[in-house]
């Protein structure tokens, strides 16, 4: 009999290759041949939870507690698969389990932060965990790195600047913590200090991808447009298929007034609006629609967003591809002829998305915002994307109705960070409920903020080759 060690390795070189159900068959074989092994079940536990099936992650995962294994990496996958079921205080005093075991350990207070972020709106309560454990292990810059990210994540991004250079008078040579407060240095008006510590990375690690987008960043901020492209044409020889590069790239070429960008950002032919089918089991597209609403709702607990995405003021639900509702599940059946038709539109090409075109196509993620009044999304590219998307299940009357503002419309060209000269949104898609924008996932996109007393709810998806 093959022993616990092979069988182990065996489902970790699968889930290395991608192929996850694979190795939860592996992990399952294991678990079944040495029923007393608690790190049996918590392989597959963990395996099942990365695979999105909850409910059986909570059951091996509670097997193996009950077996003996008391790691904080149980507590914490655990933790992760009760807040995907939403059982939120659940998910929470796991989180806490995992930190008694290991009081360092960044993905847990990470996690527990943006939880309690997103339940309550509250910085305080976000930030609690993390300084009880700097006052406990002041010497961590891991933690004063994950103190800074809080508080930019929760709005105050001079606080968070401050907080690294704190940081960085104990530890000067920490890429990490010099990388994030360039970061903060360029979004807070302070291009020139965020050229300077970008740059003390990039001396060290010429090559390194961080360090490369930092100062790409860092001298768009600061009128050095041509370095920039320097910078990002080097980031997107390494990396083709990085969309983030080819959006520094393109904005670089923007500021210089390189007939590139007007090809690559040709609105006209690449951005466009399709209506949704009805799918099987729905007599019309408005049926649908309400019923994808509600399913879509009851999937969102929180209060506010999560940590280092797009969205500001309004909640956002991660992955909804798993939702058991019908209405979900049915979700790409009414999208697919928008898609198929949109690579047909694009034809074949050169450039980087004609050229990527089989027409064939997979979804690479579905997600779902909740806007509140007042809400926008921060403007963003999609870094794995290749086509990306807007999808609009239901809208205010803010922003359906002919506004001079534009309140809640989709709006590109205008980048996610500062630039000198400063530019402004290029093109603009005014949403409508039951439609669907297909864009390239390279386009800088996001969203003008509306008023009313009524929420905006969308789903995003992307798209890749297959």
């Amino acid at each position: 009999m093959t022993d616990l060690k092979s069988l182990t390795q065996q489902a970790q070189a699968l889930k290395a290759a991608g192929r996850l159900d694979d190795a939860i068959r592996c992990y399952r074989q294991a678990a079944t041949a040495f029923p007393r092994s608690g790190v049996a079940e918590h392989n597959l536990g963990a395996a099942l939870g990365d695979a999105g099936r909850h409910p059986d992650a909570v059951k091996h995962l509670q097997q193996a507690l009950a077996k003996g294994v008391d790691a904080a990496e149980t507590w914490l996958a655990l933790a992760r698969s009760l807040l995907q079921l939403g059982r939120l205080d659940d998910a929470e005093s796991h989180y806490l389990q995992a930190l008694r075991r290991k009081p360092e350990l960044a993905s847990a207070h990470h996690e527990l932060a943006q939880l309690r972020w997103m339940r309550s709106g509250d910085r305080d309560a976000a930030l609690a965990a993390v300084d009880q454990a700097i006052a406990r292990t002041p010497n961590a810059p891991g933690l004063h790195l994950l103190r800074a990210r809080i508080l930019e994540y929760t709005g105050d991004l001079d606080a968070a600047l401050e907080a690294l250079r704190r940081a960085l008078s104990r530890w000067p040579d920490a890429a990490p913590l010099l990388i994030s407060a360039s970061h903060l240095a360029v979004m807070t008006g302070r291009a020139e200090e965020g050229l300077v510590l970008a740059e003390q990375v990039l001396a060290r690690h010429s090559d390194d991808r961080v360090a490369l987008t930092a100062v790409a960043y860092a001298c768009l901020a600061s009128g050095a447009a041509a370095r920039a492209a320097e910078v990002a044409a080097r980031l997107h020889a390494a990396h083709p298929l990085d969309q983030s590069a080819l959006a520094l790239l393109d904005t670089a070429w923007r500021l210089l007034g390189d007939a590139r960008h007007e090809r690559l950002y040709d609105y006209a032919s690449l951005v466009r609006s399709y209506r949704l089918n009805a799918p099987s089991g729905w007599p019309d597209l408005d049926a649908y629609l309400q019923d994808l609403a509600s399913a879509l709702l009851a999937l969102h607990p929180f209060q506010t967003h999560p940590f280092g995405q797009s969205v500001r003021h309004g909640s956002q639900v991660a992955d909804v591809t798993r939702a058991e509702a019908p209405a979900i599940q049915a979700l790409e059946e009414a999208l697919a002829e928008a898609i198929d038709a949109h690579l047909v539109h694009l034809g074949s090409g050169e450039d980087p998305l004609r050229s990527r075109n089989t027409g064939r196509w997979r979804i690479h993620g579905i997600w779902s915002v909740r806007l509140t009044p007042g809400g926008f999304h921060a403007n963003h590219v999609h870094p794995d994307g290749w086509i990306s998307s807007a999808c609009y299940i239901a809208l205010p009357v803010t922003v359906t109705e002919p506004s001079s503002d534009r309140a809640g419309w989709i709006q590109f060209g205008e980048p996610g960070m500062p630039t000198q000269p400063v530019l402004e949104a290029e093109h603009m898609v005014q949403p409508e409920p039951g439609t669907v924008v297909l864009f390239p996932s390279y386009m800088w996109h996001g969203t003008r903020p509306f008023g009313g007393s009524e929420p905006r709810l969308t789903v995003a998806f992307d798209v890749v080759p297959d």
